[in-house]
């Protein structure tokens, strides 16, 4: 299944919504642009037109309209600049336009109506070019009399679309390094914001390597239902691992009785002759010793691991415990240890004396009169092998040795021991490899530096 970055989704989201908003803050900017700079046409339109009006006269040689002491803009001398004025008279007062204009006339909008308003529309320059034009039609009382005159003044429009061309280029500039500096805020705002998922992932990853038992409690309310949630699961769970303890040992110390009267029944039969039934049922009390056994440790292993911190465990310390409990038992092999005396291994100490009990149990069995142990730190992993001068382990007799109930022979417990070696090692995630020893015979190497998140899962 694809995996999905919550982080990566709150990005992309928050980032199409910014770039929507900018998207649609600068179209609106611009459209308030261009609505401005019409009207800044539209007032110097009116400027114009007030300003022709105020000088308005009639000729007192022909009669007709003229502009008295009038200081035109230099653009509308130019011809076809781009600005045009136009002035016509009704009832034979003519009419006279600017030099921009030349012979071409300007068409107005509507008929004439002397009400003072100027009124503002698009028409077609003498280039064929668009035109914003400002008409105002007045009553004027010349020589001959009294009459209307229109007067329009046109501005050539390309300049407002090169002006509002400019400004778009230029706000799209200041809007990309907005956009940019609000991608990094954002950024930070997303992170910021799951930063106590960052904390609570943090705390399970302790509570899965045993250093806490709970979440801790000082998240934000709309995750801390979660946290109560799975503290409540962590505390049934606790009470199940307990609960699960405590039957474990009470069905030892209960088949504990039943199994030593067994073999003490067995013995009685044998003494009396009866070595046949005897003889099965010793291998029905053993079949069971083994199977209580192994399951009794597999269950303190997975169980107790569960919400619970491991304190480190000296190696040196449980391999001399050993060798010296083994020496007492009457193993006549000479014991080679090779560890620094301040080497430790995350494991409980019990389940380590399970572990290192049974591999040099095993190994003194089969030695001729060696065994070595060599306990080391390579980088971050404590390494412990066992080797002996024994025959060793058959060809594939590895894989047989570790099934429930595999054994070399039908007298000793190497299968058993090994077996439950195994589930220890599953346990707490940690891994064992079988070779041949420079010695002749079995080479036994385990990592005690496990991956627990794996092994409990």
């Amino acid at each position: 299944m694809t995996q999905h970055s919550l982080r990566g989704r709150l990005f992309l989201i928050g980032l199409v919504t910014i770039t929507f908003a900018l998207l649609l803050a600068g179209g609106g900017i611009v459209l308030l642009f261009e609505r401005h700079v019409e009207r800044t046409l539209d007032d110097d339109l009116d400027a114009f037109v007030d300003q022709i009006r105020g000088r308005l006269e009639s000729d007192s040689s022909t009669g007709k309209l003229r502009l008295s002491d009038y200081a035109s803009d230099p653009r509308f001398e130019k011809p076809q600049s781009g600005y045009y004025w136009q002035i016509l008279g009704e009832a034979g007062y003519g009419m006279i336009r600017s030099r921009s204009l030349q012979d071409f006339t300007l068409m107005p909008r509507a008929a004439c109506i002397a009400d003072g308003r100027t009124r503002h529309f698009y028409m077609t320059g003498p280039k064929h070019e668009p035109l914003l034009a400002g008409q105002l039609c007045v009553k004027w009382r010349g020589a001959r009399g009294e009459t209307q005159v229109l007067i329009v003044v046109a501005i050539e429009t390309d300049s407002l679309a090169i002006t509002r061309n400019a400004f778009t280029s230029e706000m799209i500039v200041g809007l990309l390094i907005l956009a940019s500096v609000l991608a990094i805020a954002l950024w930070l705002h997303v992170d910021l914001g799951i930063a106590p998922l960052a904390r609570l992932r943090a705390e399970v990853s302790e509570i899965a390597r045993g250093e806490r038992t709970r979440l801790g409690m000082g998240a934000p309310k709309e995750i801390q239902p979660l946290i109560e949630e799975m503290n409540t699961l962590l505390q049934e769970r606790a009470a199940q691992t307990e609960r699960a303890q405590n039957r474990a040992a009470d069905l030892a110390h209960g088949l504990k009785t039943p199994l030593t009267a067994l073999v003490a029944d067995s013995r009685l039969l044998r003494e009396k002759g009866e070595k046949e039934i005897a003889g099965s049922l010793e291998r029905i009390a053993e079949v069971m010793q083994r199977t209580v056994t192994r399951e009794l440790v597999r269950a303190r292993a997975k169980e107790g691991l569960r919400g619970r911190r491991i304190a480190e465990a000296s190696v040196p310390e449980v391999v001399d415990t050993l060798i010296r409990t083994l020496t007492r038992t009457g193993t006549e092999v000479e014991f080679d240890v090779r560890a620094p005396s301040t080497l430790t291994a995350p494991f409980d100490r019990n389940d380590l004396m399970e572990v290192v009990g049974n591999l040099l149990e095993n190994a003194s069995r089969y030695a001729s009169s060696l065994v070595r142990v060599t306990a080391s730190r390579e980088g971050a992993s404590t390494r412990l092998v066992i080797e002996d001068d024994g025959p060793g382990l058959p060809e594939g007799a590895e894989q047989f040795v570790r099934q429930r109930g595999g054994r070399l022979d039908e007298s000793g417990n190497a299968g058993l021991g090994l077996a439950i070696v195994q589930d220890v090692l599953d346990a707490y995630g940690a891994t064992i490899e079988f070779s041949r020893s420079d010695l002749g015979g079995l080479r036994v190497s385990v990592n005690l530096s496990p991956d627990r998140a794996e092994g409990i899962a």
